[in-house]
């Protein structure tokens, strides 16, 4: 099950309780206090586990709840911490206060965590209260309250390259051609209703991540159809292959449906508007696919690819283009700006 958002409610480990004991020893009728600390309640932590790519394994847990710390005991022993509570999510997660909004932490890389809810600090034993002057001291705390905390994980997918544009377009079946992804594939729109990622290997020491992002349509930018539910999982990719379908079913125009798919990116993020791009029309098998290349070429002044899913036509220079555009982007990225 695909879930990209979800809220969680998390209590943080109790304190536990100091002690208030004092040394009973045959022939030393003063012993002295001698209580124990009680031991720090356990935190709520987040981890990010990358083989994970959906918060589906989180549904039906709503809550998390650390352990409390033990309490102290006499002879100056220390309550046990309490454990815990780990949450393990994939990386991309965006972790938010769900009461306040604010991000507490973006965790994007394998390895990065964030404490969401700090476990209390146990009391301290009389054995603390003792001085000079009050030598048997009766004085103990009670541990601390763990915080409660809810949260919202809001899942945005990691990937190289992005494949956009209107359903039935042939994202999924170009995915499942230079991948291993198995995505759902039909000769009907919306096919796709989660996004699928896949890893493409190019030669023996190239690969990149792809991900199928589903189909959209006018409206999307305002969570109309799929719309906000996963336009999200564009944001983070590096570069965009816009697929256009030569000869829509519905028999809407190529390079309409181009502008169209292209303006809903713009409204949901001007930085869409300006990620790198690879426009490529699909099913070339079609009599229609080089009439209408020639035309988006004029329209829009850029080079256009021809592929086809099918007979493999035009995918390994597809792979080359991606390959050449992902080495350009990521040596701009290394580049010091003007202000360094």
């Amino acid at each position: 099950m695909f879930i990209d958002e979800i809220t969680l409610i998390c209590h943080a480990g109790d304190g536990g309780r100091g002690c208030m004991s004092f040394r009973r020893e045959a022939h030393v009728p003063r012993g002295g206090p001698d209580g124990g600390d009680g031991g720090d309640g356990g935190d709520v932590v987040l981890v990010v586990n990358e083989h994970l790519n959906s918060l589906g394994h989180l549904a039906g847990h709503m809550h998390w709840n650390a352990k409390r710390g033990s309490h102290g005991e006499g002879a100056l022993c220390r309550g046990k911490n309490g454990a815990d509570a780990i949450i393990e999510v994939p990386p991309g997660t965006i972790v938010k206060d769900a009461e306040r909004g604010h991000v507490l932490r973006d965790l994007a890389s394998p390895g990065d965590r964030v404490i969401v809810a700090k476990g209390g600090r146990g009391g301290r034993g009389n054995k603390r209260f003792a001085t000079p002057i009050n030598r048997a001291p009766k004085e103990f705390e009670v541990g601390e309250e763990g915080e409660d905390r809810t949260i919202t994980l809001e899942l945005k997918m990691i990937a190289d390259v992005g494949l956009v544009g209107k359903p039935n377009a042939g994202k999924s079946t170009l995915l499942s051609r230079v991948s291993r992804a198995t995505p759902e594939i039909a000769d009907y729109p919306f096919t796709t209703k989660t996004p699928n990622l896949g890893v493409v290997q190019v030669g023996w020491d190239q690969d990149f991540v792809v991900a199928d992002i589903p189909g959209l349509i006018e409206g999307a930018h305002a969570g109309i159809g799929l719309g906000h539910e996963f336009l999200r999982h564009i944001e983070r990719t590096r570069l965009l292959v816009h697929l256009v379908e030569p000869a829509p079913m519905d028999q809407t125009d190529p390079v309409e449906n181009y502008h169209q798919i292209r303006e809903e990116l713009r409204l949901y993020d001007l930085k869409l508007d300006e990620r790198p791009e690879i426009i490529v029309i699909t099913k070339a098998e079609l009599p229609d696919s080089e009439a209408a290349a020639e035309l988006l070429r004029e329209t829009v002044n850029e080079p256009v690819l021809v592929i086809s899913a099918v007979t493999g036509q035009g995918l390994d220079e597809l792979k080359r283009t991606i390959v050449r555009k992902l080495a350009e982007i990521r040596e701009s990225e290394s580049q010091p700006t003007s202000s360094e």
